[in-house]
């Protein structure tokens, strides 16, 4: 990318850190987790975005395809679709306000 252009409008979105504690099956501490979440729930569409898109699967759609790949004994394969999307390219800038402590 290029350099960063200075645009009056644009109005900067806030952050949070959330914290989560991942435990093994006896009950004990597996991991520590920290995420820095955009909290783009601010944000009004035509001023601060124009489009969105999400991947939306219904149940039943689910059940469906498990369905069907249990009657034609077909192998099934896990995807975590949160992270994929997490991975795209952008096309335009993004301003985020830093966390509170910094």
């Amino acid at each position: 990318m290029g350099h960063c252009k200075s645009t009056p409008k644009v109005k900067p979105i806030g952050c949070k850190w959330v914290y989560k504690v991942k435990c093994k099956p006896d009950g004990s501490v597996d991991k520590y987790k920290a995420r820095l979440v955009a909290k783009g729930f601010n944000q009004i569409e035509g001023i601060d975005y124009f489009d969105s898109f999400s991947h939306v699967t219904k149940t039943i759609t689910v059940r469906l395809v498990l369905a069907l790949a249990a009657a034609k004994s077909w192998s099934l394969f896990q995807l975590d679709i949160n992270n994929a999307v997490l991975h795209d390219y952008l096309e335009e800038y993004i301003y985020m306000k830093l966390p509170d402590g910094y």
